[in-house]
């Protein structure tokens, strides 16, 4: 199985983007928090995406 670099932190950082955004949803939880864990993973998408392009075959 041959899996490309920045794949993984791709789809974690889609993951936790999704997260936050659910989080940022519910008002019981504190607007920092949720920014917090959505920059998080859109900062791992970013990442994640610049590996997918710069290791292309």
């Amino acid at each position: 199985m041959d899996i490309r670099e920045g794949l993984i932190p791709t789809v974690l950082g889609t993951a936790v983007t999704a997260t936050g955004y659910a989080l940022k949803q519910n008002r019981k939880v504190s607007p920092m928090i949720s920014n917090t864990i959505f920059g998080f993973g859109l900062a791992h998408v970013v990442l994640g995406a610049i590996d997918l392009v710069e290791h292309r075959r």
